[in-house]
């Protein structure tokens, strides 16, 4: 017969009865033996833990340290102890001797630690596993700004620690951390609640035991904190301290973990029939827990009972309270004590079936496997695997401990009051859909009933078309938002960088995304493109018109007095003017880019060529009549001629430089407008296109000057006047167009020219021409020799008087 040693009581013990009984009635499970159980009270006092460990050990009625009295020890397995700490304290002295223990609900992580308790294993999963649980249902929630308060000792310590790193490595800060002093009368409460209170944060972990909390949640009251969330790890997340309805207004909506409790097949039943007897035993103390009473046996039937403790009868009914809060907590746990004994009686089958030369313990052999040595069992049972009838798979990690499956529960307010927690969802970190966290949103509720879920930022989250700048001196949670610079986007919230658009894109108004650039040019379908062609195409009408006005009247005195052939040439020339700002509206295609400034160069040089070219003649056609004057032989239209190619000739040298060195090519403009992509020519050099219009403009300029030198010369048709009128429009004209052109941008620097180029053609036309056409169309009495010579003797007279 084997038997255990159980260090733990009340309801957990009558699972372990009720597992030893089962596989007891099951002769196959140890193959006709049967399985033992000794209760050891301890009341979970450390002191009676280790009296307990001691008495196994030595197994005497007094414990004696490193001394046994029998050779061969009845025990084969320890299971136990309820709290962590006790649980260090025995596992410290068991595993000298190697002596397997199991514990169903002790889980901090330092008796992970196979070196220091080699012997030690657990039906329960560890707090690491469940403080990695609870960082990730934090961070579910978006929760970025979290306090944390733990116990101070090492399950607090040890539990607290990794939910802060887990916090911090996904992207969360932590608002504050503090410690419940368990060594000081109040638990350091006021400190804590104050610091809760005056926090930012909306929700706060809390990784403790419950009675550890009692202090901290009466000081809440007392201070009224609403509007909190608590996130509860499994040792207070099931406790019936705090269902009172007084507590509501604090712990409403807390969610956190709960170890999953598999029903047990038939241990309701047992528990049933559970009836106490007339001497002091576990079912009495079971009885008494259950219903709050007191048995009263015949040695303390003088003792007086407690007011608030009524005396048991033994007729109490369960069926009065199964449903109750309190009954179903009283449950807790009792699966992992019901797979504890079922992972010994499997160790032992498993023991029993060894063969000789397989397993770690070979070398000893299979013979005597029914007198075994403890640290021989502890093998089997680090490795063993059992189903149980409740479905659980039963087996250990290389922690020493069962795969970590939680049940996440939520605090919700009853119809009576009273608070009670709510399965939610589930946490597993052994699943086959790979998915760990599953929660039933829609089943939460918040607090005081809330459904929305609340949010516990430092900082609000920045809108996309934004980005997260840190403030000195404050956590990477508490930022500001700083809208994106001229050309950059975020198309993500909380950005840390925005993004640079590429250069043929900008972004939209909110900044979230880039769009394509609108391509901007002078075309022929924008309304001033057209506009600008038209009047550029009837312009050049008007000097043809001219022309054969003069071709019809070239025989008349006013037309063979202004040098026929000269005036023609002119006419030409400004209607290429005319034409010539043609070439600037359109795609700016490379051959369009070199021909529209050389042209416009070409013939604004020939235009104001053959005009300079009319002036001199004047001069010289007055300076010659004098007597004895040389210079009757450079009145022949041959000089004039040579005065138009000549000056013709140098801007054509200019041109075809600037062509050949620099030429014109067209760019794209991304700088100039936002958003705009201006496809423009870029003159290639600055120095030749500013060259040639200081060529024009020298030869406008000795133009007018000698123009209005000549503005008296006695001479009917003296165009001496008018070329002085037309030369100073042109001037004023592209003086005007220079600070005009710097100015604009766009399309508009090419419309500025291009209305540049029809303004001072047109001066030209008015002021060299319309004079003429008025007299030959509308006057042509004055377009007569006989008015001629009339006009020259009163001017002659004029002077003599």
């Amino acid at each position: 017969m084997q038997t255990m040693f159980r260090l733990d009581s009340y309801q957990q013990t009558l699972a372990i009865k009720f597992a030893v009984e089962e596989i007891n009635m099951n002769p196959k499970v140890l193959d006709n033996r049967t399985l033992g159980l000794q209760v050891y009270k301890t009341c979970n006092v450390p002191h009676y833990e280790v009296q307990g460990a001691l008495h196994l050990l030595s197994e005497s009625g007094t414990a004696i340290p490193n001394y046994r009295c029998h050779g061969r020890s009845d025990y084969s397995a320890v299971i136990g102890s309820l709290y962590s700490i006790n649980s260090i304290i025995v596992a410290n002295i068991l595993g000298v001797f190697r002596y397997p223990q199991i514990s169903a609900q002790s889980s901090i992580s330092l008796l992970s630690n196979q070196i220091m308790f080699p012997s030690f294993v657990r039906t329960v999963p560890i707090d690491k596993e469940q403080s990695k649980g609870l960082a990730k249902l934090i961070l579910h929630f978006g929760w970025t700004w979290v306090g944390l308060l733990a116990v101070e000792n090492d399950y607090g310590l040890q539990g607290i620690q990794p939910i802060r790193e887990e916090i911090i490595r996904a992207g969360g800060c932590v608002a504050f951390t503090e410690y419940i002093r368990v060594s000081q009368l109040d638990h350091n409460a006021p400190h804590i609640v104050k610091v809760i209170k005056e926090s930012s944060a909306k929700v706060v972990m809390i990784f403790s035991t419950d009675p550890e909390l009692v202090p901290i949640m009466s000081e809440m009251l007392k201070q009224q904190i609403k509007g909190k969330i608590f996130v509860s790890n499994a040792a207070w997340s099931m406790t019936n301290l705090f269902s009172a309805g007084r507590f509501s207004p604090i712990l409403s909506g807390t969610i956190g973990f709960f170890i999953n409790n598999r029903v047990i097949p038939g241990f309701s039943t047992y528990l049933n029939d559970v009836q106490p007897t007339m001497v002091e035993s576990w079912e009495n103390l079971y009885w008494e827990k259950l219903f709050n009473c007191k048995f009263l046996y015949e040695k303390n039937t003088t003792g007086p009972l407690d007011p608030a403790v009524t005396e048991c009868t033994g007729a109490e009914s369960i069926d009065s309270i199964k449903n109750s809060f309190s009954y179903i907590n009283s449950l807790t746990f009792t699966h992992g004590y019901y797979a504890a004994v079922y992972v010994v009686a499997k160790a032992l089958e498993d023991l029993k079936n060894c063969k000789s030369r397989e397993g770690t313990y070979s070398y000893i052999g299979c013979k005597d496997n029914i007198h075994f040595k403890p640290w021989q069992l502890l093998h089997y049972i680090r490795n063993v695997r059992v189903t149980l009838s409740s479905g659980s798979d039963i087996y250990f990690n290389k922690n020493g401990a069962i795969p970590a499956v939680y049940d996440i529960v939520n605090w919700q307010l009853t119809l009576e009051g009273t608070m009670r927690p709510v399965k939610v969802g589930s946490y597993e970190t052994v699943t086959s859909s790979g998915q760990f966290l599953n929660i039933n949103s829609s089943r939460l509720l918040w607090s005081m009933g809330e459904k929305e879920i609340p949010r516990s930022v430092c900082s609000e989250s920045c809108p996309p078309g934004s980005r997260k700048a840190a403030i000195r001196g404050q956590p990477v949670c508490c930022f500001e938002c700083v809208p994106c610079l001229q050309g950059d986007i975020s198309n993500q919230t909380d950005s840390v960088d925005c993004l640079k658009c590429p250069w043929d894109q900008w972004p939209n108004l909110g900044k979230t995304e880039c769009l394509q650039k609108t391509i901007e040019y002078l075309n022929y379908e924008d309304p001033l493109g057209a506009a600008l062609s038209t009047s550029s195409i009837l312009s050049s009408t008007i000097p043809v018109s001219i022309l054969m006005l003069f071709i019809y009247s070239k025989d008349t005195p006013i037309v063979k007095a202004n040098n026929y052939f000269l005036s023609c040439l002119l006419l030409v020339s400004l209607s290429l003017c005319f034409l010539c700002s043609l070439v600037f509206i359109g795609y700016p295609h490379p051959e369009n880019c070199v021909l529209r400034q050389a042209a416009f160069g070409l013939v604004f040089a020939l235009c104001i060529s053959c005009i300079l070219s009319k002036t001199i003649m004047v001069v010289f056609a007055f300076m010659a009549t004098r007597p004895g004057s040389s210079l009757r032989r450079w009145t022949t239209p041959q000089v004039s001629y040579m005065i138009v190619f000549a000056c013709f000739l140098l801007q054509f040298l200019l041109c075809v430089t600037w062509l050949s060195f620099a030429p014109p090519f067209p760019q794209y403009n991304t700088h100039s407008k936002p958003g705009l992509i201006i496809v423009e020519c870029n003159e290639g050099s600055p120095i030749a296109f500013w060259t040639m219009l200081g060529y024009l403009f020298l030869l406008a300029t000795i133009s007018f000057i000698v123009a209005f030198l000549a503005r008296r010369l006695p001479d009917s048709f003296n165009e001496a006047q008018f070329i002085t009128f037309s030369m100073l429009a042109f001037l004023s004209v592209w003086v005007s167009f220079i600070p005009a052109s710097i100015s604009a941008q766009g399309k508009y620097t090419v419309a500025m020219e291009i209305f540049a180029i029809l303004a001072s053609s047109w001066a030209l036309v008015i002021c060299m021409f319309l004079p003429k056409c008025f007299i030959i169309v509308f006057r042509p009495d004055m377009n007569s020799r006989e008015h001629l010579m009339r006009r020259d003797r009163d001017q002659s007279r004029r002077k003599l008087n």
